[in-house]
């Protein structure tokens, strides 16, 4: 394992912010598994843990919010409760042995859940449901994870307290489905954290946010690692460790050529590439707010922990091969606009990008004959 010596913060090693995702999280056992991760690295590290839904979780929020606009009967919220609360109720009695913080914890989950019957009785009356909604839906996988996982930790005998990402000072604009943070946010999560370094390890809901009146919103999907590296920056960390299934990013889609090999460093350009052209393992902007700091980002492997994984970097050792990675993005769409009328015509492209923009569908390239007529 690459770590570095002491920084002089107090004799303590490294300085980290370590995100899991939901395939790390998924059931009981493997929340225990990533609690007994971070005990390890906790001893002599300063840590944060940002923390994604249990797996499948969102999707089921999402997917439920949606089906209760079109058609359905109340008896199905009352179901998707029952089973909400079944799943995660499975996963503490396996991640928490002691009684006294299995009862408190399941306190939190049951609570959450009544106020998401709640919320979800009201999209079903009103048949319709906004962005802010859905924000304030979307958010309760996080909501319920981060305390399950912190009083895993307690129960490891690690110090831990759990928070909502505007609790730890991550305020947003109000762009809702889809928020930006605001410069003062590395500031207030400073102020937050930082004093808990040494006495705990603050386990941060990832993905969810709030406004500066107090209102959830979210960075959109998949942004817990887009959290990760705003803590990480805030905290002037010493690198981020982004967790997933894979030993890190890898050449090609192992599910597809089984041969695949980890790349075990690469520059942040490089990253932002290969994540934004459909390598999955970290979203594009989580790699920016740690650039701009300088921060190494390093993708593992949840189950494989000791594997050293990928280490995202400003300066990088050069690879011989011609060809680094490959990778793909799938259902992309290719339009071809014709027609002689089009030669000369000025705006003719603008309109098209306009027509798009409306419909918020993004345009990734685009590439225009010499001629002008398609």
């Amino acid at each position: 394992m690459e770590l570095k010596t002491s920084t002089g913060k107090g004799g303590i090693e490294i300085r980290l912010v370590m995100k899991f995702g939901g395939t790390s999280i998924g059931d009981g056992e493997k929340i225990r598994n990533v609690a007994k991760i971070v005990k390890e690295y906790s001893e002599e590290n300063e840590v944060v843990v940002v923390l994604s839904a249990l797996e499948g979780v969102t999707d089921s929020l999402e997917g439920i919010a949606k089906t209760l606009i079109k058609d359905s009967k109340k008896e199905t919220i009352e179901k998707f409760i029952q089973e909400m609360g079944g799943r995660h109720l499975s996963a503490i009695e396996v991640a928490i042995p002691q009684e006294e913080l299995r009862i408190e914890v399941i306190e939190t989950v049951d609570e959450g859940l009544r106020e998401l019957q709640e919320v979800l009785l009201g999209i079903y009356f009103l048949g319709e449901a906004t962005l802010r909604s859905l924000d304030y839906i979307m958010s309760f996988g996080e909501r319920i994870s981060a305390p399950i996982l912190s009083a895993c930790l307690r129960s490891l005998g690690v110090e831990s307290k759990s928070f909502m990402g505007g609790e730890a000072g991550l305020i947003t604009d109000s762009t809702f489905g889809g928020a930006s943070p605001l410069p003062e946010s590395y500031e207030m999560i400073r102020d937050k954290l930082e004093p808990l370094l040494e006495k705990e390890v603050s386990v941060v809901s990832g993905f969810i946010t709030e406004n500066s009146d107090g209102v959830i919103t979210t960075l959109g999907r998949d942004g817990s690692d887009y959290t990760a590296s705003i803590i990480g920056t805030a905290l002037d960390a010493d690198e981020i460790w982004i967790f997933t299934d894979v030993d890190g990013i890898m050449t090609y889609n192992p599910k597809i050529i089984p041969e695949a090999r980890t790349i075990p460093i690469i520059s942040y350009l490089e990253a932002m590439e290969l994540t934004y052209f459909g390598t999955s393992v970290i979203h594009p902007k989580a790699i920016e707010p740690a650039m701009n700091r300088g921060i190494p980002v390093r993708v593992k492997n949840t189950f494989n922990p000791s594997n050293s994984g990928t280490r995202i970097v400003k300066g990088y050792k050069k690879d011989k091969r011609v060809v680094k990675a490959v990778t793909a993005i799938e259902d992309v769409a290719s339009l071809m606009v014709a027609g002689a009328g089009m030669m000369g015509t000025p705006g003719v492209a603008a309109r098209v990008f306009s027509a798009l923009a409306k419909r918020k569908i993004n345009v990734m390239m685009i590439s225009q004959g010499s001629s002008e007529a398609n």
